[in-house]
């Protein structure tokens, strides 16, 4: 079983939960079931699937834990950036964001292919 809380990308994306939290406190009280929500939903989802991933035993689960993790944080990174064009979140709160999400994504993926060309070679040998 692998430790999850020794990957990079979980504990980028597990600060990013937290700075969505803080970004969804302050959006209208009418989105509460609506953006809120599903920001919040997609951004719990991200370090979920890292851990259930790290938890299962072969690494083909693992990658298709990462790869649904990956998923939902493109999918909450759209999510934000329609916040910014309805105006729920400040530019300057974009700023701040718009690297983390990049980085979080970038760590992300790069384990990804890195597990992907290990099994690889792992099939070939």
């Amino acid at each position: 079983m692998r430790d999850h809380r020794q990957l990079i990308a979980f504990n980028l994306v597990d600060d990013l939960v937290i700075e969505i939290y803080k970004v969804t406190s302050r959006f209208p009280r009418e989105e509460v079931y609506g953006l809120t929500s599903q920001m919040r939903r997609s951004a719990v989802s991200v370090p979920s699937n890292i851990v259930e991933g790290c938890a299962r035993g072969s690494d083909a689960e693992y990658m298709h834990f990462l790869d649904i993790a990956f998923g939902s944080l493109k999918e909450l990174h759209y999510q934000f950036s329609l916040s910014v064009k309805l105006g729920f979140t400040e530019e300057d709160c974009s700023l701040d964001l718009e690297p983390k999400f990049d980085e979080c994504e970038k760590v992300l993926a790069s384990l990804i292919r890195k597990l992907r060309k290990n099994s690889k070679r792992t099939i070939g040998a």
